[in-house]
């Protein structure tokens, strides 16, 4: 966990300024959605912003499991190291 958490920063922090929360109130155990107070189209909004910073692309499925902030991160980090060829070149990151 030690070694994640300049992601879960990172993560705290792009989601502060795109959803104007407090970062104090993101614990692991808290309600993402009632935290940050999503709607249908906020939830857009998240697909957008974590693309954007990690880029890989999220399937809509996944946000299912996804109830607390540790929820999250666990999402985050998995796919971040984890990422598909086919995420690479959606990226605009050609493999060689």
């Amino acid at each position: 966990m030690q070694q994640s958490l300049p992601v879960i920063e990172k993560i705290n922090g792009f989601l502060s300024d795109e959803f104007e929360a407090d970062i104090d109130r993101m614990q692991p155990d808290a309600n993402i959605r009632q935290v940050l107070e999503l709607d249908s189209l906020d939830y857009i909004d998240l697909v957008v912003v974590v693309e954007n910073n990690f880029s890989f692309k999220v399937k809509p499925e996944d946000f299912i499991r996804i109830i607390t902030f540790q929820d999250f991160y666990t999402y985050i980090i998995s796919r971040v190291q984890s990422k598909e060829p086919t995420d690479a070149v959606m990226a605009g990151q050609v493999p060689r």
